[in-house]
């Protein structure tokens, strides 16, 4: 066995004379500590009996986890780096270069130049790592046949996982990986690279084992073709424990829609900035604190619609999630994403009154907005969807004129504000009643609800003096009147939908 870990590969065309084909056994298992099956074990016997070179994948085989993530998971500061990942992933400069599978090479390549001290750190984490996830079962096999040549093949970075090999104690083992200014090794896949450093007849000779069905190209031209999927390995993306506002929206709740843009940005925000631009003392000053209250109030909201996606899987029947959610649902980030929302919070306020000093009764009135609008999701959650109708209304209250708080707006943006949250809570309201049911079945109700939003909305307009009087406590003392059918057999219809007896 070679004493130098090679890291080199360059492209190469394949042989055209085909090779003895064994079909390749797909292997599959469960997460968690394996217990070795009978499958498992033919697999390992097989490379025991084996004589000549075997071709040993890396990544979620060797290694129970992905080593370019592991990698990028290293970098420091960690916000600092995600932040520029997800500007790369919304820039795709990999579009003009290899295409998708030289992603990572941008990203390894990214975070190498921007955050040189991640290799440093990555050094230092291996032998923690190693000692983690290596699969041994898979190593000891590897040990017990010394009579074969035992290499490592991974489409993974070879600078990556030189490091990672030697605290795995494998530095005495041939490593074919590939370059991470390099995006060619990657887009001519594990073929190109086994061809351009073993050759034809070195491949047609050797047993390969990976967990990947893209190898297919290099199983098929070997003697001992192994498909395995490691039951306890897993696929983890780097930083995931870090929160960024807007990521479970544009990866979990709505993915490929670009819902940050269309949904909010072009309805809400506009909105935002419409109604309240007319009163605004300095319209540049004005828009930037807009937005950093917008980032501050979603950073809740999304909260609320991860909450919703949790009770989803825990409580409903039929719960409509996405694919992204059930493939691999992303962690709360509760404090995460409050310290972000304090942060932006204040920061908006104070520049939202720039030049003049915030008051303090500012910040207090955005807190509570903030914290109305999470327990307000918190129950909507939780009951019944036919109570969730009338909730849903106070929810876009708050997501179309959260603002309006600490923001002047004169009468007319009010009116617009009401307009806009009416045509969002109305398609709610039938679709919830499946399209059988008329606005005026509920009209009484539907007006009450209308009134107290419509009213909070001139309270910010004009005061509260404009709303807190006689005439206006006659108007919502009447209303409340003329609903109470309504209101009673909404209250007898509704419950909780994560408190269900246990015979039911």
């Amino acid at each position: 066995m070679s004493n130098t870990l090679n890291a080199a590969c360059e492209r190469a065309m394949p042989d055209e004379s085909p090779a003895t084909v064994s079909a390749p056994p797909v292997l599959a298992g469960r997460m968690g500590q394996p217990t070795l099956t009978t499958e498992y074990l033919a697999a390992l016997e097989a490379m025991a009996a084996h004589r000549g070179a075997m071709l040993i994948d890396f990544d979620e085989t060797l290694f129970l986890r992905n080593s370019t993530e592991c990698f990028i998971d290293c970098a420091w500061p960690g916000t600092l780096a995600l932040l520029l990942l997800r500007l790369l992933d919304a820039l795709k400069p990999w579009r003009f270069s290899g295409g998708e599978a030289a992603r990572d090479n941008w990203r390894a390549g990214l975070i190498s130049v921007a955050l040189p001290w991640t290799w440093w750190r990555w050094r230092r984490r291996c032998s923690g790592l190693a000692a983690a996830y290596t699969n041994r079962p898979l190593l000891q096999a590897l040990r017990a046949n010394s009579a074969s040549q035992t290499i490592i093949v991974s489409i993974g970075f070879g600078r990556v996982i030189a490091p990672l090999a030697k605290a795995m104690g494998l530095e005495d083992l041939r490593l074919i990986g590939s370059r991470i200014f390099r995006p060619s090794d990657r887009s001519a896949g594990k073929l190109a690279m086994c061809m351009a450093k073993l050759g034809p007849v070195e491949i047609a000779h050797a047993l390969v084992l990976t967990d990947a069905e893209t190898d297919m190209p290099l199983l098929q031209r070997c003697r001992t073709a192994l498909l395995v999927r490691w039951p306890e390995a897993r696929f983890e993306e780097a930083l995931r424990q870090l929160y960024l506002p807007g990521q479970y929206i544009s990866r979990i709740k709505h993915p490929g829609q670009r819902y940050i843009l269309r949904g909010i940005l072009q309805e809400d925000f506009a909105f935002w900035l419409l109604t309240s631009l007319p009163l605004a003392l300095d319209p540049f000053w004005h828009c930037a604190g807009l937005l950093l209250l917008l980032l501050s109030f979603w950073t809740v909201y999304e909260q609320g619609y991860v909450d919703n996606d949790h009770c989803a899987a825990l409580y409903e029947e039929n719960p409509k999630l996405s694919a992204s959610y059930l493939a691999d649902p992303m962690p709360s980030h509760t404090v995460q994403s409050w310290v972000w929302a304090g942060v932006c919070g204040a920061l908006g306020i104070v520049v939202l009154e720039f030049p003049q000093a915030p008051q303090a009764v500012d910040f207090l009135r955005w807190a509570a907005v903030l914290l109305a609008t999470w327990a307000l999701f918190r129950i909507y959650n939780r009951v019944d969807k036919s109570t969730r109708v009338w909730l849903y209304s106070g929810l876009q209250l708050a997501r179309g004129a959260a603002f309006a708080a600490v923001a002047a707006i004169p009468p007319v943006g009010a009116a617009a504000l009401g307009a806009h949250v009416f045509a969002r809570w109305a398609p709610y309201y039938f679709y919830r009643q499946g399209g059988r049911r008329w606005l005026s079945e509920d009209f009484h109700l539907m007006r009450l609800l209308m009134f107290v939003w419509l009213a909070i909305l001139v309270g910010f307009s004009c005061g509260p003096g404009s709303i807190f009087n006689l005439g206006a406590a006659a108007l919502l003392a009447w209303n409340i009147f003329r609903a109470r059918r309504e209101l009673l057999h909404v209250w007898r219809q509704a419950h909780r939908i994560d408190r269900r007896s246990t015979g039911a």
